[in-house]
């Protein structure tokens, strides 16, 4: 006769097998909270459900819990990210920001276009070696008004990124701005793509590494 504490275990694994291809899962230690955004950043829209996407609605919860829960004492952002809504993207960033708990970000495959702020809103910011991140000018889907105050719009918007990028990182707004905006990097296109070490040396992101470099950088932070 199976004992019920046997038959827990089988169900569990064969759960755990079905879900996440492995008999056994991990069991992460409370101190730091981990938080992946990844594929395209989904806003007050919904993006097609043959997308990869992060809703940002799921991950304020996400961080207000982190931030009043005792057991937490770091946050550790992990980024594979295309980009996505720019007011779902800024909100994350502006809450990361300003979380009282020292906060590290990883960009691993790429931290495109609203990406960038995600990244460099963290307290410290590692990239991987072969990660990638697209900083270009804000655009939009669907209908445009061509008038004046459509480009004013635009403008405000951008700037918005702009401000942000600046006080949360090292790079200067000159070098920002011929990033952004160099017509000869991506082709049919405006912008730059930045691969690994170049993100830190135009000041971008804080360093090159990867997992256990950021996990040992946020241990240090919440540990001083």
């Amino acid at each position: 006769m199976i004992s019920k504490e046997n038959k827990d275990l089988k169900n569990n694994t064969r759960k755990n097998i079905e879900s996440m291809g492995s008999p056994t899962i991990a069991t992460v230690p409370k101190d730091i909270f981990f938080v992946s955004i990844i594929g395209e950043i989904e806003g007050h829209n919904a993006s097609p459900p043959n997308k990869k996407t992060t809703k940002y609605e799921h991950i304020i919860p996400q961080l207000l819990s982190a931030e009043r829960d005792p057991k937490v004492k770091g946050i550790l952002i992990l980024l594979n990210t295309v980009g996505g809504d720019i007011e779902a993207g800024l909100a994350l960033s502006e809450m990361i920001n300003s979380m009282s708990k020292p906060t590290v970000s990883l960009v691993l495959g790429g931290g495109h276009s609203i990406g960038v702020p995600l990244a460099t809103s963290a307290d410290y910011s590692f990239i991987a070696p072969t990660a990638s991140m697209t900083l270009h000018p804000i655009r939009m889907n669907g209908l445009v008004i061509g008038v004046p105050q459509t480009f004013r719009y635009f403008q405000k918007m951008q700037q918005r990124i702009f401000d942000f990028i600046l006080r949360t990182s090292k790079i200067t707004e000159d070098k920002l701005k011929d990033l952004m905006y160099d017509t000869d990097e991506i082709a049919n296109d405006v912008g730059t793509v930045l691969i690994g070490k170049e993100t830190v040396e135009v000041g971008v992101i804080d360093e090159v590494g990867g997992l256990k470099d950021s996990i040992n950088k946020l241990q240090e932070l919440f540990n001083e």
